[in-house]
């Protein structure tokens, strides 16, 4: 059954890499494009004040994939590869967690399971380096601090997931000591401890582009705070749905699993407990 389990993923985070594409495709790649022209004109500005003051101008570096690549192909494949990474990590953590909660809890349904699982892997992978390092459009950034932003993502997203599987190893074992509503409190509680200090030791960064100014003479504008405030929410929204899809996908594929002609395959899930 773990097999299936696994296929069951596979099959649930392809479903919902398809969906939040279509979702990105509408909603945020506009949202991209208004950056990149941002990002263009702001580079004519430059360019204009540095000829002024008498600096040489270098010719821009040509694009190796064209825009039309980049937000079909490129964003498609993204998406669809880090939503099947997602889905085989949900397969293997909802095999870890019903066989426990089944032999413990057997009458819990499975699809409660796959429900929480959602919830909890949303937040772990997603809200928390979000909430720590909100997503920016293109144009925002420097350059010279994409290694330490990246390294700086990857820190709080390892340690809020590793801090997320030590929470729920710790709700199960308070559980039959303190009941389910304490354990969960504290489980919760030792959880937003963790992200909360590691996200205090990491750097900040704080690189939206101000405007381009010649002494007290604004030539271009800094970059627009309506288009990251649309991009940030288009891309919460994006997570919710691919987190969502997943795991509902991922509940009715074991449901069709389950279903079997002979009286034995309705028992199919009991296989893991």
């Amino acid at each position: 059954m773990e097999k299936k389990f696994i296929g069951a993923g596979l099959l649930s985070g392809l479903i919902a890499g398809i969906v939040a594409f279509i979702f990105a495709r509408i909603f945020i790649e506009p949202q991209v494009a208004k950056a990149i022209d941002y990002e263009g004109a702001r580079s004519e500005a430059e360019e204009h004040l540095l000829e002024a003051h008498g600096g040489h101008v270098h010719g821009g570096e040509g694009e190796v994939f064209t825009r039309t690549v980049q937000e079909n192909i490129g964003a498609g494949v993204g998406t669809i590869v880090f939503a099947l990474c997602m889905g085989a990590f949900f397969a293997v953590a909802f095999t870890v967690l019903w066989t426990y909660i089944g032999r413990h809890y057997p009458a819990t349904d499975y699809r409660w399971v796959g429900a929480a699982l959602g919830v909890l892997g949303f937040i772990a992978f997603f809200g928390v380096p979000f909430f720590v390092y909100p997503a920016n459009p293109p144009a925002v950034g420097d350059d010279d601090t994409i290694g330490a932003r990246s390294g700086a993502y990857l820190t709080i997203t390892v340690v809020s997931v590793i801090a997320m599987v030590a929470a729920v190893v710790l709700v199960f074992w308070l559980r039959p000591r303190l009941g389910g509503l304490f354990a969960g409190v504290l489980g919760a509680i030792g959880f937003l401890v963790v992200v909360t200090i590691t996200a205090a030791l990491l750097p900040e960064f704080h690189e939206v582009p101000e405007p381009v100014m010649d002494g007290e003479t604004i030539l271009f504008p800094g970059f627009p705070g309506a288009v990251i405030g649309d991009f940030r929410v288009y891309v919460i929204a994006n997570q919710v749905i691919l987190w969502t899809v997943l795991s509902t996908a991922f509940a009715a594929i074991l449901g069709l699993l389950t279903r079997s002609k002979s009286s034995a395959g309705t028992a199919a899930l009991a296989d893991v407990r």
